[in-house]
């Protein structure tokens, strides 16, 4: 999985005026900065334009990623959605939107919602690369999702790395609310953190008492059986580019972004029998399998006395649909 080409380009036109050594100074700052918490006015972490640069240039591949994998999760079980409409909550500089045109190309018409006008300014700048239409011409909003507002329904509406920002006491009226603007699914995605599946796992909760139904990643509507001292996450693997290790001053030529997510629909659908949570473990003439069924969570070994069975376990990943 790699970034659209047109999103790089225009990643690296936005960053050409800032030097190399300055971006990872400024991505080291905001790192430490996240870590310990600590904000600027106006309750923001990004105080200049230079720094929402820096943080696009290195956070930008790993939430593109993140989003990507659970978007196509997402198509493997609802293969007969065509959306046309996109609502992108908290947009940042636009990553839901490239991820899902990537995914239903047919998309034509994007509304994002973001409070940072530098971000808006700069997410305008990339879309203005894409060879999308919907991309080129979606609709920018300037708004703070602690306040009011009135958006009309979308088929998706996605809020990405957005609702853990939030208030606790917030994030359910903002979940609500969401709903309400949603024509067929809703989709939730938060680091793969144990406050990022809480915030999943009570978004879950208030979605199903709103009369949702489950798409992935999980098998059933029934109550989460994930214990508070354990989370639900996957993983997502993305190639780092030389500029992305410069100034994460970082080694390996890949990186692994976690990620906690949950997509629900307005319609009932078929459900999966279960998915695979936690990384198969490969042994001499068996495959030990960590699953979240429709009957719970099971630990499933699969032998290679059965057959094709177990070829096709050898392929699988962790979140991948186990029948």
């Amino acid at each position: 999985m790699e970034l659209p080409v047109e999103l790089i380009g225009a990643i690296e036109n936005i960053m050409e005026n800032v030097p190399t050594n300055r971006l990872a100074t400024l991505v080291s700052d905001i790192s430490k900065r996240y870590r310990e918490g600590k904000l600027f006015i106006n309750d923001k972490y990004l105080a200049t334009y230079d720094e929402i640069i820096a943080y696009i240039v290195y956070r930008m591949p790993a939430t593109y990623g993140a989003i990507f994998t659970a978007l196509n999760c997402i198509k493997e079980v609802y293969r007969d959605f065509h959306p046309k409409s996109l609502l992108d909550i908290g947009a940042g500089p636009g990553t839901a939107m490239w991820a899902a045109t990537s995914v239903w190309h047919d998309i034509d018409h994007i509304t994002l919602l973001e409070k940072d006008e530098n971000m808006i300014n700069i997410g305008k700048r990339l879309s203005s690369n894409s060879h999308y239409d919907s991309i080129k011409n979606s609709k920018w909003l300037k708004i703070d999702l602690n306040g009011s507002f009135d958006i009309p329904k979308h088929d998706i509406v996605i809020a990405s790395y957005s609702i853990g920002e939030l208030d606790t006491n917030v994030q359910q009226k903002l979940i609500k609310k969401l709903w309400e603007y949603t024509n067929d699914i809703l989709i939730l995605i938060e680091p793969g953190t144990t406050y990022g599946f809480s915030c999943i796992k009570m978004a879950r909760e208030t979605m199903l008492s709103l009369g949702a139904h489950i798409i992935a990643p999980c098998p059933h509507d029934n109550v989460c059986l994930i214990k508070d001292n354990d989370w639900c996450h996957f993983s997502s693997r993305i190639p780092r580019s030389s500029i992305h290790m410069k100034v994460k001053k970082g080694k390996l030529s890949y990186e692994d972004e976690k990620f906690s997510y949950i997509c629900v629909s307005k319609k009932t659908h078929n459900m999966i029998k279960s998915r695979i949570i936690r990384h198969p473990q490969i042994r001499k003439g068996h495959i030990i399998l960590d699953l979240c069924t429709k009957d719970g969570l099971r630990k499933v070994t699969v032998k290679k006395s059965d057959g094709d069975i177990y070829k096709k376990a050898r392929d699988m990943k962790w979140g991948s649909i186990f029948e």
